[in-house]
């Protein structure tokens, strides 16, 4: 779902789109609440809430923490982690998430797992550890690694864009005082690229809510696979998809909202 424009909200536009989206949702709202069909595929799809939820949180702080690494790689002053950063953020960016998701989940698994055996080949001589199989890596983690990775490259992007914004003489001036590399970046250099990472930030982690029904192509009981395997038995592909499309519509302006509601507290507190 698209942001919210910020410069139309600055300049007094009152915001008739949220109101027209509000009146729609309870319009929608009340139909389900009236329709026993609709409040029953309601009901089996918000039971993929949860693993929704989980799947986004999880794959977005470990796709975070991925991507400040390569963008920290990128920005090094050594030649051969700039490379190696280059290499992952264009190599992965050129892959599309389901590709990637298909890959991580039927060849990077069992591919590890195999790689895991053969390290601990001792330890199972000793028979202090069984061997491992592919299905002992659950189908959801499969997912979150696949989102994690996909997502870090943007990411890496995003804050690489962000560090380079904050003007050089801030840097000497913090060299010049004395400060180490990494209190440079925290007390210095961090803050001040914050404000430049959160727009973009925000909009990839509503990106990944969305990104995250991809995980239902794995059987993982997400919304849309909830919804999948409903309108499978039922028929009712109108009614399931319909619902499916509604709460994720909730999901994505809700988050949106927040966010701007964020940037805004955030510049209101710089202002002071």
């Amino acid at each position: 779902m698209a942001p919210v424009n910020s410069s139309a909200s600055e300049k007094g536009d009152y915001p008739w789109w949220l109101v027209a989206l509000l009146v729609i949702a309870v319009a929608l709202a009340a139909v389900i609440a009236a329709n026993d069909i609709f409040a029953q595929v309601f009901a089996v799809v918000l039971k993929g809430l949860g693993v929704t939820v989980f799947v986004t949180l999880v794959g977005f702080a470990l796709a975070t923490m991925l991507g400040l690494g390569v963008a920290l790689m990128a920005l090094s002053e050594h030649a051969a982690l700039r490379q190696v950063a280059r290499f992952y953020t264009e190599v992965i960016r050129g892959v599309p998430i389901l590709v990637l998701l298909f890959y991580i989940a039927f060849v990077g698994a069992p591919a590890l797992v195999t790689a895991v055996n053969f390290l601990a080949v001792p330890l199972v001589k000793a028979g202090v550890m069984e061997p491992l199989v592919v299905r002992d890596v659950s189908l959801m983690w499969r997912a979150i690694i696949a989102l994690m990775i996909g997502y870090s490259a943007f990411i890496a992007e995003v804050f690489r864009a962000g560090i380079l914004s904050v003007d050089k003489g801030q840097v000497e001036a913090a060299k010049a005082l004395g400060l180490t590399r990494y209190q440079r970046f925290r007390l210095v250099v961090f803050p001040q690229a914050i404000r430049v990472i959160l727009p973009p930030l925000g909009n990839d982690f509503v990106a990944m809510v969305k990104d995250s029904s991809l995980v239902s192509v794995l059987g993982v009981a997400d919304i849309t696979q909830m919804g999948k395997v409903y309108a499978s038995g039922s028929f009712r592909f109108f009614e399931t998809y319909s619902i499916v499309a509604y709460v994720y519509l909730i999901l994505t302006i809700s988050l949106s909202l927040a966010l701007r509601g964020f940037e805004r507290r955030l510049r209101r507190a710089e202002a002071r």
